[in-house]
């Protein structure tokens, strides 16, 4: 088999993108447990959820910032510009594909560089507000085609040929072959015990604040605002294994699996933040949550209509289209933003979602950094307005939500991206699991519905831990 190549130009350094296909049924969980002895590794998808799943590692660069610094967006785009280049043949792989550049993750806090908001929250948790890590080689495994594309991207200066850079992934495969991996243990997720659990807050502390934000709706200052808590326990299990359990029982198209070195994330996140293929932006909020309980259709279905006929979650999730809408507006063509796919009720292992899609086409002279700062953080984990409902959620949550509602993915070296919002997401650091939950607050929510609410979306996350931990 050949291996075929699509030359690419910069300016400054030119540059080739190698990729090979291969037809094969490696075990997806094996490629994952090969690539968590790699160093740097980076993981998104990696289960049947969604079309592409990436695994990639050991990075060529690192681009960090931290909290303290300044000119995060001058920054990041002096970075990016240096491995900035452009298609000039066709090519057989896939439209918005990964096919090399920058994997990782924006911190919520990250959006108090883009708009004025408070900064009284305690950062309990040391993580860098931006890490990047460009990869100029990664698996990617095409479900619609089943089959895998081997990608390297060869760099003015490499050492390596990228018929070698190719012949290691094949090597990696090879080795996937030959591992198997543990079958993850299921767990009860209905009988979580959470008196065994840290919390930011208390009960009390969260029906209180959930008052003082509805005050503020009533006075006209917002009409939602996402609220939400951290839970907290000490983990001596691998990241890995936690990661293959999500994987196993709580399946995402935008997983994902983050090496930090000192952290790890271990994210299920069902949310895409936003994608960009050639010049077309989407957006994909969720507003609204029902339980799906095991073996339980008669309360399933009660569910799903229950979810599917809210005039309450309807107008949640109406409210942050009109957002999208509106911060898509500072970036496309003027007629161009629509709402391509309306409301539906999407099915996951333990929870309904009620989702919908906004798309429009970005202007000529709009680039990354100019989309990311119309867009971030997500509206539908702030609320509307946007700005006030950061200041509110500062002002009621005491710690930093750090990459918890920020956003994990790839931004491609063609221009492609994809990145989620960082629910369902687990930090793990110093032997300890942080997983954090909230919801949408407007006018006529339960205090008690919502505090019940974040308990059926901790208790998959905690499961998860319980059950690689043994206990």
């Amino acid at each position: 088999m050949t291996v075929q190549t699509v030359t690419k130009i910069k300016k400054s350094v030119p540059c080739e993108l190698h990729y090979k296909k291969i037809n094969s049924s490696i075990n997806l969980s094996a490629l994952s447990q090969v690539f968590s002895n790699l160093k740097g590794t980076s993981i998104l998808g990696g289960n049947s959820a969604g079309r592409f799943s990436y695994w990639t590692a050991e990075p060529k660069e690192i681009f960090e910032f931290c909290s303290g610094q300044k000119k995060p967006f001058e920054k990041l785009a002096k970075a990016m510009d240096k491995y900035k280049l452009q298609m000039n043949i066709e090519r057989e792989l896939p439209k918005g594909i990964f096919v090399g550049g920058w994997i990782g993750y924006f911190s919520y806090e990250l959006g108090r560089y883009i708009e004025k908001v408070p900064a009284t929250t305690a950062a309990d948790v040391s993580m860098p507000l931006i890490r990047l890590c460009f990869y100029d080689r990664v698996i990617c495994y095409d479900a619609d085609r089943e089959c895998f594309w081997l990608i390297a991207l060869e760099l003015d200066g490499d050492n390596e040929k990228p018929e070698e850079k190719i012949a290691g992934l094949e090597e990696i495969l090879a080795k996937a072959k030959e591992v198997t991996v543990a079958k993850p243990v299921n767990a009860d997720v209905e009988r979580i015990d959470f008196s065994q659990i840290q919390c930011n807050i208390n009960r009390e502390y969260y029906l209180d604040a959930i008052e003082k934000i509805k005050r503020y709706i009533y006075d006209g200052d917002v009409y939602q605002v996402n609220f939400s808590q951290r839970f907290e326990c000490g983990f001596e299990a691998g990241a890995m294994e936690l990661y293959h359990w999500q994987n196993q029982f709580n399946p995402s198209g935008y997983a994902a699996y983050i090496d930090g070195s000192d952290f790890h994330i271990v994210s299920a996140s069902p949310e895409m933040f936003i994608a960009i293929n050639g010049r077309v932006i989407s957006t994909k909020p969720i507003k609204g949550t029902r339980p799906r309980i095991k073996d339980s259709e008669k309360t399933n279905t009660e569910n799903y209509e229950d979810l599917l006929s809210s005039e309450k979650e309807k107008a949640e999730l109406n409210m942050i289209i009109d957002l999208e809408r509106n911060d898509l507006g500072r970036i496309c063509k003027y007629g161009t933003i629509k709402v391509v796919q309306p409301r539906m009720i999407e099915s996951y292992p333990t929870v309904f979602h009620a989702v919908a899609t906004v798309a429009g086409e970005l202007r000529d002279e709009i680039g990354f950094c100019d989309i990311f700062k119309a867009m971030f953080p997500g509206g539908s984990i702030t609320g509307a307005p946007k700005i006030s409902s950061m200041e509110i959620i500062d002002e009621t949550e005491p710690t930093e939500r750090g990459v918890y509602t920020g956003s994990i993915g790839f931004i491609g070296i063609d221009g492609s991206v994809c990145l989620n919002i960082a629910i369902r997401t687990i930090i793990i650091s110093d032997e300890k699991a942080y997983a954090q939950v909230g919801g949408g607050i407007v006018a006529d929510s339960s205090a008690e519905a919502e505090w019940a609410e974040t308990l059926t979306k901790g208790r998959a996350l905690i499961a998860g831990i319980r059950a690689v931990e043994g206990s």
